[in-house]
């Protein structure tokens, strides 16, 4: 059984194939992290009391992320795409301003955005589509990056986190690996630290999610310098902390270890045993993906003790890392349009498990326009799905 990948825009699910790419090309838009801004503070700092994300940037504790004084912290927050998309910036800004956004989330209790973006986005040739400029005045003439520097300023205006999400390489297609024959590893790499000195000084970035849902070919802990993703984390990880070692480094799994079978970018059973290994330790955040039998059919939906059965499940492909106090887990995706009974015992299951275990993690997602899942936001980008944030609301930092 093989696990789907996600399309924003509703294809449906498609099913995994190994493709295996050279790695050619170079950036550009630059490298080495050559190129800075100043973002104005965000408020997020070590003198300003904190706030329902904590002091100062973030590291790890055992099972649990920590901040600057060493206070436990969950991030608790959405996923808002469209970055990784030919548009070069989220959805929704040709309906709502970005401020009229951001204010909404935090409104609603959440307390970080995850911004998902590609590759392609840093190139020299593109340029952002499809922003209502009567309603973000402030983004007229900006270029992706520079967009993307004005939703953080706004977020942080706002005490609400950011982590950046490298989605995929290039704007059109999800990669089984971190690189492909367009978008080499080292462009990858020189990209995370261009961002790592553009945003460093500001906590409002608080993690890079390094590579989205590594699958197919991907292993863990095989040595294959080729397809092992936790040694391509550790050298990607290894690189940002050269320039920033207070980032978080969000590290997701695989889809398949031993012939066991998960979500893409799902499967950490192998990272208690192999755990990535920085130069600056205790900044590794684990980030499994979980979706409902809406998206794919797995075993367990069929169980006949479902969804009693979910937490077992849970356990032994990634939450076994908080429970053994091995290190943090942020569910970096999970969602549904919670349309059958099904999907909502699995939500309901989800949240309560995030509360007992003290969790944190970014819904998928904000966007209404995500084919399988929906959104927190309705169809006509203003209305908020209460039956999803009511379920979800418990779960959230306070």
């Amino acid at each position: 059984m093989l696990p789907p990948q996600k399309h924003p825009f509703g294809v449906g699910v498609v099913m995994w194939a190994a493709l295996l790419f050279g790695c050619s090309s170079s950036s550009s838009f630059g490298s080495g992290g050559d190129a800075s801004v100043t973002i104005p503070d965000s408020g997020i700092s070590n003198s300003d009391g904190g706030s329902a994300t904590g002091v100062g940037y973030l590291h790890t504790s055992g099972g649990q992320i920590v901040d600057a004084q060493s206070t436990p912290v969950r991030l608790t927050g959405v996923s808002w795409f469209g970055m990784e998309t030919d548009w070069f910036a989220p959805h929704g800004l040709d309906k709502q301003s970005l401020s009229w956004h951001l204010d909404r989330m935090q409104q609603l209790g959440y307390n970080m955005v995850r911004i998902p973006f590609c590759t392609q986005m840093l190139d020299a040739s593109s340029s952002v589509k499809n922003v209502d400029y009567t309603k973000n005045p402030d983004l007229k003439g900006k270029s992706p990056i520079e967009l993307l520097d004005k939703i953080i300023e706004q977020a942080g205006a706002r005490k609400l986190r950011v982590i950046l999400d490298r989605h995929r390489p290039d704007a059109y297609s999800q990669s089984d690996l971190w690189y492909t024959g367009q978008y080499s590893e080292q462009r990858w790499i020189d990209d995370w630290k261009l961002l790592a000195t553009r945003y460093k000084g500001n906590a409002t970035v608080v993690g890079f999610d390094l590579h989205n849902e590594p699958h197919g070919q991907a292993t863990w802990g095989s040595g294959n310098l080729t397809n092992d993703w936790r040694l391509a984390a550790e050298r990607a990880g290894n690189a940002v902390q050269s320039i920033n070692p207070e980032l978080l480094l969000i590290v997701e799994g695989i889809e398949n270890v031993n012939n066991q079978y998960y979500w893409w970018g799902g499967n950490l059973m192998s990272a208690g045993a192999n755990l990535v290994r920085l130069g600056t330790p205790n900044h590794v955040v684990y980030s499994p993906h979980d979706y409902p039998a809406s998206v794919y059919g797995q075993s367990w939906f069929s169980a006949a003790n479902y969804p009693n059965n979910l937490p077992g499940v849970w356990d032994s492909y990634w939450g076994y890392l908080v429970k053994q106090n091995i290190a943090p887990v942020w569910i970096g995706e999970f969602g549904t349009k919670l349309q059958t009974t099904s999907d909502q015992k699995w939500l309901s299951t989800l949240v309560g498990y995030i509360v007992q275990n003290k969790l944190s993690f970014a819904y998928w997602c904000w966007n209404p326009d995500s084919g399988d899942t929906g959104g927190i936001l309705a169809d006509d980008w203003t209305t908020v799905n209460t039956n999803k944030q009511d379920i979800i609301a418990p779960a959230l930092a306070r």
